[in-house]
């Protein structure tokens, strides 16, 4: 029996040809300094290959459908295991997904309200029984006198096929009509069906004229139509209403009929299930007049009005429609009474308004003019389902009183209790006992992983990157598989220190079951905890990639060579500050700020120091400083049209004159971006070569030195530096340029030198290797040096962006913040910046943001890394809780009063490390 995971040689990306043994069963993490390669060891190599073998066993018609893989640059990995990778950024955005689809228990919810639901009237609210052919007789025969109606059985209802047999049996046993998609033919023409396409048909039984005398037919025909369409029997008055009775379901009191409940008639993501107006989405995209109209202290004709406004149709429409209202339109749109700007927005008696206008014209439209107008539109919440997304009749289904929309609206915690108190009858045991056994599972799995404030309901695209991690967590706990190799990439991201046990807990039963848990990760309790431990680097890029130290976490702790071994003993440290700044009396404060779980609080953000903004997971940080307070600066300094969170107002924005939010997302999707044209460092380096003597002699102007256009580089691979051979069933390969042997430029540019380096050396030179070539040129020197002093000395000046790692990108982008002309009114937010960073990378982030701060600027992090926190001169503490039990201010103050609170999970934490 193989006891260990055993990888010889692997060469992936930066890794220095390393040998790593993993044991088997274990909970393992992989540490070291940002970009040492840890993801490349952990993810590109043994995961990889772990998935490549799987794929591989398939027959080739299934791995068609697959994407290629690649084979990972390693010798040999022997010991491997089936592979399942959860990493953050692998949640759909897709706006109908949320978190009961994820972790599939709205599937397990929709068969329980198909089962065992009580469905009531969705117009009166009564609870519905099934219906007799009396009853149905009854109702036709009130229709009015001399209708015309015809009697139909609907034995196909939106069912894929060709149902060519079905049709020539109906036709056999005397069938002369039948209404095929909502077209009446007749049954005994050649009826091609495309089978690849839903259809639906229904065959008229008779066709009859109500009046008195016709009950013996009717009741015969009705019989005859519920026998053919297993129940249902639509009867259809010639143009005019149509009405399907059931003789399953219908409500007696107002005769509301509804279709027999299967699973797809709970799903929003099925036009069975769906509401009709929003198609499943719970909002509409329609023109928010606030985006409309662009500026009220103009007319609305005299650039007033943002788009239509130069629209022949919109001027003569609006012209209309003042003149037939008496609403003065050379007046200020702002100075009009409020009746008279609805009527312009809403329209009047039959006559459009500027919205009906603008949504006529987005409908005949072409798809650019579309894209341009979307810009002008909100989503607002559909007035047919409210938000719930379902269609009536399956909102009215109920389950020990609750309907389905309502279940998934409750938070988890609550949902728990409910659940586990719910008492079922012998029927009702037999039939749904074992699904609502598995809901209860699943739901204490989400609770397990710390996710117990969110609801079912809640839309995946507004999960932050830890919450959709441990999501998918949670499902794979609840997937009860063994002998597999788990790999997770920081699962700890954005979890507060509170709740990181529970975590780890979670991560100790996956193992337990009998799983490898293989966990990239740089939080000293992970590590702690951890039953094996390898450590790479000793730097990053290509200074790391070697294997520093491997062993249990007290022997790292004991080797000198390990830099992460000596800040987990204590003998390096971040320091504290030796003085917290103090406030200069300028705030901003937000009051009455009440989107999603926050209480109407009012929030008070020093201006002039590094404030850090905290608090358990789903206690309303995100909302607070990205929806509300981000969105309400962008929107007052550069008038962006997105939507701030529900708040009364912020004071204080006239003190600032930029804001600018610093992520980890990628500086650049292509190749072609690297930190010197991100910081705009290229542009002087091209001026410099185009000024020496051999370029002024060959005429050499500064376009001659870049990559992207023609002249100076090799069109061989058109300045890429590499050729893309497609192969046929295999990846694409990449190969070096054979003319300019991946230099990008042609021989005469590089025939230019500088101090002996050609501009592709230049490129090749790292950031600590530039530095002394361009001391004597102050613009590039700069810009050289704040790189320098974000500790990225080691990253070469051409690296290609896709190669970079989230924590790099984030200090280029701080670096580009700090070589800029500072005025000393910026503010800066930070949505956890130190993901994916070792504590000595923290350090180097927590100098440069002191930096920013010295500056005269203002920066606010949303941060659960102690080491920050500790090193803030303001705290903002939200919670006491997550979800509906969160929203308040705890405590806010300097970190040592911050931890002087009684009630406060962050106080816990850090009187610990400012002890």
């Amino acid at each position: 029996m193989l006891d260990r995971i055993t990888v010889h040689g692997a060469r992936q990306h930066n890794l220095k040809n390393i040998d790593v043994e993993i044991p088997r069963n274990t909970f393992t993490v992989i540490t070291g300094l940002s970009g040492s390669g840890k993801s490349s060891l952990a993810f590109d190599t043994i995961y990889a290959e772990g998935q490549r073998r799987y794929v591989e066993t398939l027959s080739t018609y299934a791995r068609q459908f697959l994407d290629q893989m690649e084979r990972p640059d390693v010798d040999s990995i022997d010991g491997l295991s089936p592979a399942i990778s959860i990493e953050q950024k692998t949640t759909s955005r897709s706006p109908r997904s949320t978190v009961g689809t994820i972790t599939e228990i709205y599937d397990y919810l929709r068969l329980l309200y198909s089962s065992i639901g009580v469905p009531h009237c969705p117009v009166c609210g009564n609870p519905i029984s099934q219906q007799t052919t009396e009853q149905i007789l009854q109702h036709v025969l009130a229709l009015k006198p001399d209708d015309r109606i015809m009697v139909m059985a609907p034995i196909v209802r939106g069912r894929k096929g060709e149902y060519k047999k079905d049709l020539e049996k109906l036709a056999r046993q005397g069938f002369v009509r039948a209404r095929i998609d909502g077209v009446l033919r007749s049954l005994d023409e050649e009826i091609p069906l495309d089978k690849r396409k839903n259809h639906t048909i229904e065959v008229v039984v008779d066709r009859l004229l109500v009046k008195p005398g016709i009950e013996k037919r009717l009741e015969a025909s009705i019989d005859t139509a519920t026998k053919l369409a297993n129940g249902l029997v639509l009867i259809a008055v010639v143009n005019g209403e149509e009405r399907l009775y059931s003789q399953k379901l219908a409500c007696t009191e107002c005769g509301t009929s509804i279709p027999q409940l299967e699973p797809r008639s709970f799903s929003f993501n099925s036009p069975y299930g769906a509401c009709e107006e929003c198609h499943g989405l719970g909002s509409r995209w329609t023109f928010d007049p606030a985006k409309v109209i662009a500026d009220p202290s103009k007319p609305l004709l005299d650039g007033g009005l943002g788009p239509g406004a130069g629209s022949y149709t919109m001027q003569q429409r609006l012209e209309e429609l003042a003149r037939k209202t008496r609403i003065p339109l050379h007046k200020a749109f702002e100075e009009l009474p409020k009746k008279a700007r609805e009527t312009l927005i809403d329209g009047t008696g039959g006559m459009p308004g500027i919205l009906a206008v603008l949504e006529e014209s987005y409908q005949s439209s072409t798809e650019a003019y579309r894209e341009w107008l979307t810009d002008y539109m909100s989503p607002s919440e559909c007035p047919a389902c409210h938000g719930q997304r379902l269609r009536p009749a399956s909102l009215a289904v109920r389950v020990k009183n609750f309907s389905i929309s309502e279940f998934a609206a409750v938070p988890i915690s609550r949902l728990l209790v409910a659940v586990r108190n719910w008492q079922l009858n012998d029927r009702e045991q037999q039939i749904a006992g074992r699904v609502l056994e598995e809901i209860r599972r699943r739901l204490e799995f989400l609770s397990a992983v710390g996710l117990d404030y969110l609801s079912l309901e809640r839309s995946a695209a507004t999960l932050s990157g830890g919450e959709a991690q441990r999501i998918r967590l949670a499902t794979q706990i609840g997937s009860k598989l063994r002998g597999v190799l788990y790999v997770l990439d920081e699962p700890s991201i954005g979890l507060h220190p509170r709740d990181n046990e529970r975590l780890l807990e979670t991560l100790a039963h996956l193992r337990d079951m009998g799983n490898t848990v293989l966990v990239v990760e740089h939080d000293a309790e992970t590590i702690e905890r951890a039953d094996y431990v390898i450590d790479l680097g000793p730097g990053a890029g290509r200074l790391g990639g070697a294997l520093v130290a491997s062993g249990d976490p007290d022997a790292i702790e004991h080797n000198p060579a390990s830099l992460t071994g000596q800040y987990l003993s204590g003998k390096m440290q971040i320091a504290l500050p030796e003085a917290r700044r103090k406030t200069n009396g300028k705030k901003l404060v937000i009051r009455g700020a009440r989107e999603h779980n926050l209480k109407n609080i009012d929030v008070e953000v020093p201006l002039g120091l590094l404030t850090v903004v905290t608090g358990v997971s789903g206690s309303g940080k995100s909302t607070l400083v990205n929806e509300i307070l981000y969105r309400r600066l962008a929107r007052e300094v550069y008038g962006s049209h997105e939507e701030p969170g529900a708040h009364d107002a912020v004071e204080g924005i006239d003190q600032i004159d930029k804001v600018i939010r610093i992520d980890q997302a990628p500086i650049g999707r292509t190749p072609r971006s690297n930190p010197a044209t991100y910081t705009g460092l290229f542009t002087p380096i091209r001026d410099l070569y185009a000024m020496l003597p051999e370029s002024r002699e060959r005429g050499y102007k500064p376009g001659r030195f870049s990559f992207n256009v023609k002249g100076g580089r090799c069109e061989a691979c058109q300045g890429d530096g590499l050729k893309r051979i497609e192969m046929n069933f295999l990846p694409d390969v990449y190969v070096t340029c054979d003319l300019c042997r991946g230099r990008r430029y042609n021989k005469e540019t590089l025939q230019v030198k500088f101090k002996g380096y050609s501009i592709a050396d230049l490129l090749e030179a790292t950031v600590e290797e530039a530095l002394p070539l361009m001391e004597n040129q102050p613009q590039i020197k700069a810009k050289l040096q704040t790189l320098y002093d974000v500790g990225l000395g080691y990253v070469h000046l051409g690296q290609s962006a896709t190669t970079l790692s989230g924590g790099e990108a984030q200090r280029i982008k701080l670096a580009k913040e700090l070589s800029k002309r500072q005025t000393g009114r910026t503010f800066y937010l930070l949505d956890e910046p130190t993901t994916g960073l070792h504590f000595d990378d923290v350090r180097k982030l927590l100098d440069v943001v002191q930096r920013l701060v010295s500056l005269g600027n203002t920066v606010v992090v949303i941060e659960h890394n102690l080491d920050v926190m500790k090193s803030a001169d303001w705290i903002i503490d939200l919670g006491p809780d997550g979800g509906e039990y969160g929203g308040r201010v705890v405590a806010s103050g300097t970190p040592e009063q911050v931890s002087r609170n009684k009630k406060s999970y962050t106080a816990e934490a850090l009187r610990k490390v400012l002890a």
